[in-house]
């Protein structure tokens, strides 16, 4: 099977990116199942109904988001309820809505996608390697295809995480810097391995914000508001393919389209 990881999406333009090439790139690349982060879809910072709406309407399955999951307070008590919609794994006991899903395909595979947080240089919540090193053992159970969307800052955390889960998930697909690496490949247990798929937004700006306002940040050093740079669009992704008799990647390839 194929699968499409799109890395993080930035405000409208984003969205629009995805609505308008998702139908090609799946089409050209025979694509099985759709996976997205889309923690800045609203706005740039957070998600809610609507924007969630609108990439499941696009073709989107499941998606990821991490640390600004909770930017918009209406996503909360849609995220409680919207199994499709995931939040990092490792927050605590008692926060709404769910790190991982069971998702069961038209041709009846079932893969399971994993939301998780690193911690270096970001909220310090649960241990990520312990918290999905369990889920993994409960969900292979059901499956043996299981994707990871490891959301983080730190490349050493990211590439650590890659050798401590390989060969027990097909894939560790790193979000959260909006700079896409070169680093793609398959590493020695099977498990398709990127530290970061990049970001679908904005190509003319800065990670997704105007160019100008960030420079400004880093001149002034004052709090300031930012805002979704215009312009054309950039969609960053990697295409995955999964052998589905062992769950083993035996494919991993990097995207990059502009949009309009």
């Amino acid at each position: 099977m194929k699968l499409l990881f799109i890395g993080d999406i930035v405000g409208k333009i984003g969205r629009q990116a995805v609505k308008a090439l998702l139908p090609n790139i799946s089409s050209r690349y025979k694509i099985d199942m759709v996976v997205a982060n889309g923690e800045n879809t609203a706005g740039g910072f957070g998600i809610n109904e609507k924007t969630a709406s609108e990439l499941f309407e696009s073709g989107v399955h499941i998606i990821t988001t991490g640390n600004h999951v909770w930017d918009k307070k209406d996503a909360i008590p849609y995220i409680a309820k919207e199994h499709r919609l995931l939040r990092p794994l490792n927050y605590p006991e008692g926060v709404p809505g769910s790190g991982s899903v069971l998702f069961t395909l038209p041709s009846k595979e079932t893969v399971a996608v994993v939301n998780v947080a690193g911690r270096v240089f970001m909220t310090p919540i649960d241990c990520p390697f312990r918290t999905t090193k369990r889920e993994v053992e409960r969900l292979r159970q059901h499956t043996g295809i299981i994707i990871v969307d490891f959301h983080a800052e730190a490349t050493s955390e990211k590439t650590a995480f890659g050798f401590f889960l390989d060969g027990q998930v097909s894939a560790i697909v790193g979000t959260h810097t909006h700079v896409q690496t070169a680093d793609e490949k398959i590493l020695p247990g099977g498990t398709a391995y990127i530290t970061d798929a990049g970001m679908t937004g904005p190509s003319v700006s800065v990670i997704g914000i105007e160019k100008d306002q960030i420079v400004e940040k880093f001149l002034l050093q004052m709090p300031m508001k930012y805002d979704v740079a215009g312009g054309k669009a950039i969609l960053s992704a990697v295409v995955i393919e999964i052998d589905e008799k062992n769950g083993k990647a035996t494919g991993i390839q990097r995207l990059q389209l502009t949009y309009p």
